[in-house]
């Protein structure tokens, strides 16, 4: 799975926006839909942890958070279905 992200607004030496997109679970996967956030907003999030479940062509799958941080944003709700690289979350992100 990639995971694909984007440095929005660095804030200081340790901050930074981090834009979490929608993961590509295949070769072949061109969307995906939202089933569950495992976090909410405000909350931390570690590199690594389960961040949302996503639906594909191939069942359900865990993406991870790619940083360290808090939850700032979710920008696309359960149910949705979007393109693979479209921003889902904003992380404030510790370098």
């Amino acid at each position: 799975m990639s995971v694909q992200g984007e440095i929005l607004y660095r804030a200081g030496d340790n901050l930074m926006l981090h834009e979490y997109t929608m993961p590509k679970s295949g070769h072949l996967m061109e969307e995906g839909t939202i089933v569950l956030w495992r976090k909410k907003v405000g909350e931390s999030v570690n590199k690594g942890e389960t961040l949302v479940e996503i639906e594909a062509d191939k069942g359900v799958f865990e993406a991870e958070s790619t940083v360290f941080g808090t939850l700032k944003e979710i920008l696309v709700q359960a149910q949705q279905t979007v393109p693979v690289g479209t921003p889902l979350a904003i992380i404030d992100a510790i370098e």
